[in-house]
């Protein structure tokens, strides 16, 4: 999530709730399921404004706040989704190649997991989780293609399986 306008509503309505970073980070404590919240360190680097100051962080960080100030997560976050405009392959059609004749079925570059996990801004060992768990539950990873006996990804194929997944989790 990327906080709005550099973070002003957040801090305007952080203001207007008679709160501090301390004491949200402590409401965000008691509201959170697993007891763990936010920490105070972490809340200053999402609402502040000096260089330290973050413009993106966590669905589950924005909620936290968002829930500690009794408002929609939308009132101080946007959702970012990573979207691909073009190719980033090097290679050059050949001269009158036509674009809508070539073969739609892969992408024009595939990621390996560590430029994955980067693109993601996941861990590595989060994509093999994800792996794991789609095998255990007998389906194939979305974006997943082996290429000999090493995995490569379809950047697209793995944000719109993320995309759906988001959407048919209930709010």
């Amino acid at each position: 999530m990327r906080r709005l306008d550099k973070g002003a509503p957040l801090r305007a309505a952080i203001r207007a709730a008679g709160l501090d970073i301390p004491h949200l980070a402590a409401r965000t404590r008691e509201l959170d399921p697993t007891g763990k919240g936010l920490s105070p360190a972490y809340v200053g680097f999402i609402v502040g404004t000096g260089k330290t100051a973050r413009e993106e962080t966590s669905d589950r960080a924005a909620g936290l706040i968002a829930q500690a100030l009794d408002q929609e997560v939308d009132a101080f976050f946007e959702t970012v989704f990573l979207t691909l405009n073009e190719s980033t392959s090097t290679r050059v059609p050949r001269i009158g190649a036509s674009r809508k004749s070539a073969p739609t079925d892969l992408p024009e570059r595939l990621l390996d997991q560590r430029e994955l996990a980067d693109f993601l801004r996941k861990s590595m060992s989060w994509i093999d989780r994800q792996i794991k768990e789609a095998e255990q539950a007998g389906h194939i990873w979305p974006g997943l293609i082996y290429v000999g006996r090493s995995r490569r990804f379809d950047p697209r194929a793995v944000l719109a399986a993320m995309r759906q997944h988001r959407e048919q989790i209930p709010a």
